[in-house]
Parts: C-alpha cells; sequence; structure tokens
C-alpha cells in the first residue's frame, strides 16, 4: 500500500479501514468510540491527539508513523487492494478445514498452471 505524500492522515486511516474491509462502525466498536467520531476524523474535521492516534493504529494493525506519512509504504499491506478479493478471504477463512483447504488447493493448482515463464533480464 503506497502512502500518498498529499494525503491526509484521515485519508490514510480510510483506506486502511477500507482495505481490511471494515465499516466505519466495525471500526469504532474496536477502538471504543462513537461511528460519528470516525467520520468526523477520517474526513479531518476532527485531528487525531496522541491517544487516538495510538488506538487507530493498534486497531488496524498498522503504524502510527504510516498513518501520519512519515513512512510512505507499509509492508503490511499491498497496494490496491481488492475489497472483493479481502471479503472472500473472509469468507474461506469461515469454512471447516476440510473445505478451506480443499479451495486452496485449486487455487494453487490454478496459479500454478497460471504462472508466467520467469525470463532473464540482463
Amino acid at each position: 500500500m503506497e502512502n500518498q505524500t498529499d494525503e491526509t492522515v484521515g485519508q490514510r486511516i480510510a483506506r486502511v479501514r477500507k482495505f481490511y474491509g471494515l465499516t466505519q462502525q466495525q471500526l469504532a466498536d474496536r477502538i471504543g468510540i462513537a461511528r460519528a467520531l470516525v467520520t468526523d476524523y477520517e474526513t479531518g474535521r476532527l485531528r487525531l491527539n496522541d491517544d487516538m492516534l495510538t488506538r487507530f493504529a493498534h486497531a488496524l494493525s498498522i503504524s502510527a508513523d504510516f498513518l501520519l506519512g512519515l513512512t510512505l509504504t507499509s509492508s503490511t499491506l499491498p497496494s490496491d487492494p481488492d475489497l472483493k478479493i479481502t471479503k472472500r478471504l473472509k469468507e474461506i477463512e469461515q469454512l471447516p478445514k476440510r473445505q478451506k483447504n480443499s479451495l486452496l488447493l485449486t487455487i494453487d493448482n490454478y496459479l500454478k498452471a497460471n504462472q508466467q515463464p520467469e525470463t532473464d533480464i540482463k
């Protein structure tokens, strides 16, 4: 996930929240605040104090430095996440172990069959 230098803290919070497929209410519940406050932080109507910055970072499993824009990338998040895939992954995790393993084997076989051959570039 690339960090845009012109992006506000609130915009980064919203982007990471959406990456994880969370609603504002779900994030608010994780932090222990009202949903309207999440909206206010994301839109910039409110500024984060140290405590709230820590709570958002913890709830989103991301560094405070990343939320503040002090680091340009986060190694834990890929760029341009596909929310459909994220939601499906959550559903897959809820499957019984046998069904989950069967589905993962199918995915692995598909990916292996569709790998692009590596070329030597010098």
